[in-house]
């Protein structure tokens, strides 16, 4: 066999001179760039030591001031700010709370969501961790009558003579007519709604300082409020096309709003608040997608907005849109950025948090409990639609513990969700509340240190 290795080691040979000769060659230029030398000891060679250059006469750099970084404590799912130089993210909250701190004032939320908030749960102990810290007394507001009334344990919930109407009717309901919790009330003769604090439950709920109903009365109307079972007082009202809200104080545990005449009136709800501190409403609706909201008229919402303006506006919704494998949710993430441009109009002043949708199991075929995939892709797109829309965002899903933690949320003893491996319970509400609640005053303290910081 004919040996090959001469052959190699020449050419390996006349390849170093070749290389060797091209390192003295001078300076090649090719469009005004000059090229690398070749150099085969440049790896190894040591650096020539650098000029001295003397510090009196180089110019100083200007110090530039690091931007401030928000860190996210150990074990917390911290709020995504996505809010831009409109700060319609979490900064009107932060600052209403400075302002509440300074004199005396509210500072109110609006919670929206579906069926996993409903008759109070989570923003009943988020309340009440909000009303310990800053002030604040009494459960909010309450529709005239609610399918949730038995079971609803932060308010004793009476009533009668009424046609409810929801925007999640099938038949006879008229859009333009709804108020901002998508329901209108209409009375017949005689219609009464009583709201009764209690303290068995959670505290800061048996009294209340003032109480208010919200009505549109289009023709006369005559109403009647009794204050702790007391003698009653009338209140006779002109015909208004806007609307209305009538507010009685005192240390009030039952009021109740009765209806002497009221023809061409329709009716919205009720309050029980303090004189100060916090509010926390609670506007639940069984089957929604948070899509209605976009066909509340704007001139209702802003009326509302007017009579109880809201500082910081929470959005909890995905639950009636996911589905087991759902992967593309574009027509639904569409329709909730209309939403929200909608909210942004109607109540100029406040900030917006959504809240992702929580964790939901299902059964595989070979019998495990397993996350929805449906549920990450809804979680990615909800990220997607707070960031496109300048809010803020909060990841519910990884806060509740991420993939399978809806099944440990059931199986814990004592149990702190449904067996339908959706829904939590009022348990597993206070566990949520309290995750939410840590982060939000994380969020504040921060908020302070950022500004502390660029002030100085």
């Amino acid at each position: 066999m004919k040996n090959y290795v001469n052959y190699s080691l020449g050419l390996v040979v006349c390849l170093l001179i070749i290389l060797i000769g091209l390192h003295f060659l001078p300076t090649i230029t090719i469009g005004g760039e000059p090229l690398r030398r070749v150099d085969l000891l440049s790896e190894v060679r040591c650096p020539k030591p650098e000029e001295s250059v003397d510090v009196d006469s180089a110019a100083l750099l200007p110090v530039v001031k690091p931007a401030f970084v928000d860190t996210c404590r150990a074990g917390m799912t911290c709020i995504e700010d996505y809010s831009d130089s409109t700060l319609r993210g979490m900064t009107p909250f932060y600052e209403a709370i400075d302002r509440l701190k300074k004199e005396r004032g509210f500072v109110r939320i609006a919670v929206f969501g579906d069926s996993f908030i409903e008759a109070d749960i989570l923003t009943s102990d988020l309340r009440e961790m909000l009303q310990k810290k800053f002030g604040g007394c009494g459960v909010g507001f309450v529709p005239m009558t609610s399918m949730t009334s038995g079971y609803r344990p932060t308010i004793q919930h009476s009533f009668g003579g009424w046609s409810s109407h929801a925007v999640t009717d099938t038949v006879f309901f008229d859009r333009s007519q709804q108020g901002v919790s998508g329901h209108y009330f209409v009375p017949h003769s005689g219609a009464y709604a009583e709201l009764r604090g209690q303290k068995r439950y959670l505290s800061l709920l048996d009294t209340c300082r003032q109480a208010s109903l919200f009505f549109l009365n289009k023709d006369s109307a005559s109403l009647a409020v009794r204050i702790n079972k007391g003698e009653p007082q009338y209140y006779t009202l002109s015909p208004s096309a806007h609307l209305q809200k009538i507010t009685v104080d005192g240390a009030i545990g039952t009021v109740r709003w009765t209806v002497e005449r009221a023809d061409s009136t329709l009716f919205y709800g009720m309050a029980m608040d303090g004189d100060r501190g916090m509010i926390v409403d609670n506007f639940s609706l069984r089957g929604s997608s948070g899509l209605t909201l976009r066909n509340v008229p704007t001139k209702m919402m802003s009326a509302f907005n007017a009579c109880r303006p809201y500082d910081l506006i929470i959005l909890q919704y995905g639950l009636n849109v996911a589905t087991e494998r759902g992967s593309n949710y574009d027509h639904y993430k569409k329709g909730l950025m209309k939403s929200i441009a909608h909210l942004k109009e109607c109540f100029p002043q406040a900030g917006f948090l959504l809240l992702s949708v929580g964790d939901r199991d299902y059964k595989t075929e070979e019998g495990d409990l397993k996350t929805m995939p449906g549920i990450r892709n809804m979680v990615r797109y909800q990220q997607s639609i707070a960031a496109e829309s300048s809010i803020a965002f909060w990841n519910m899903f990884e806060a509740m513990g991420g993939n399978g933690s809806m099944a440990t949320l059931v199986h814990s003893k004592p149990s702190m969700a449904n067996y339908d491996y959706t829904h939590i319970n009022f348990r597993g509400g206070k566990h949520l509340a309290k995750l939410l609640y840590e982060t939000l005053i994380y969020g504040k303290q921060q908020y302070d240190k950022r500004r502390a910081y660029e002030q100085n």
